[in-house]
C-alpha cells in the first residue's frame, strides 16, 4: 500500500472528488488557475479554458481534469494534490487515499513491536484509580484507629475530596458523614 503511485491514489480518489458538494466551483476554478499558472507544462491555456467553461457542469469538468492527469502522469497527478493540499485542506485531510496510506502505516508500525496493554479504558481510568488509592492511604494514615484522634484530621479529609477526584469523593464524603455533626 505504501507503494502507491501519485496516478493511483488519484484513481482511488477520483470518486470521492467528484461527489457531490465535495469541491466548490471557486475551489476548482483556483486549482485549474494555479496549474496553469504555475505549471503551465501541466495544463496548457487551452486545457485551463475548457476545464473552466462555465457552459459545462462541474462534475464532468472534474471528471475531465482528474482523467487528464491521470493520462498525463505521476508528476501531474503529484500537483495536482498539492494544489488541492493548498485550496481544500480540509477535503486534503479526508481523501480515502490519505486514510488508507494512514492506517497502512500505523499497521506496519505496530506489526513490528509487541506491546501489551494493561486496560484499554485510558488515562482517566488510571488517574481515578490513582487518586482512590491515595485517597485510602490517606485515610489509614490520618484516622488512626484511637477514636480521639487528631481534631483537624476530618477537616483535612473533608477537602480532599476537593483536590483528588470527583468519584473518590463520594467514597470519602461517606466515610465522614457519620461524624461531620461533631466538628
Amino acid at each position: 500500500m505504501t507503494d502507491q503511485t501519485y496516478c493511483d491514489r488519484l484513481v482511488q480518489d477520483t470518486p470521492f472528488l467528484t461527489g457531490h458538494g465535495r469541491l466548490s466551483e471557486q475551489q476548482v476554478d483556483r486549482i485549474i488557475l494555479q496549474l496553469n499558472r504555475y505549471y503551465p507544462q501541466i495544463l496548457t491555456n487551452k486545457e485551463a479554458e475548457k476545464f473552466r467553461n462555465p457552459k459545462a457542469s462541474l462534475r464532468v469538468r472534474l471528471c475531465d481534469l482528474l482523467s487528464h492527469l491521470q493520462r498525463s502522469g505521476e508528476r501531474d497527478c503529484q500537483e495536482f494534490y498539492r494544489a488541492l493540499y493548498i485550496h481544500a485542506q480540509p477535503l486534503h485531510s479526508r481523501l480515502p487515499s490519505r486514510h488508507a496510506l494512514q492506517n497502512s502505516d500505523c499497521t506496519e508500525l505496530d506489526s513490528g513491536s509487541q506491546i501489551s496493554e494493561l486496560s484499554d479504558r485510558g488515562p482517566m481510568s488510571f488517574l481515578a484509580g490513582l487518586g482512590l488509592a491515595v485517597g485510602l492511604a490517606l485515610l489509614l494514615y490520618c484516622y488512626p484507629p484511637d477514636p480521639k484522634g487528631l481534631p483537624g484530621t476530618r477537616r483535612v479529609l473533608g477537602f480532599s475530596p476537593v483536590i483528588i477526584d470527583r468519584h473518590v469523593s463520594r467514597y470519602l464524603l461517606a466515610f465522614l458523614a457519620d461524624d461531620l455533626g461533631g466538628l
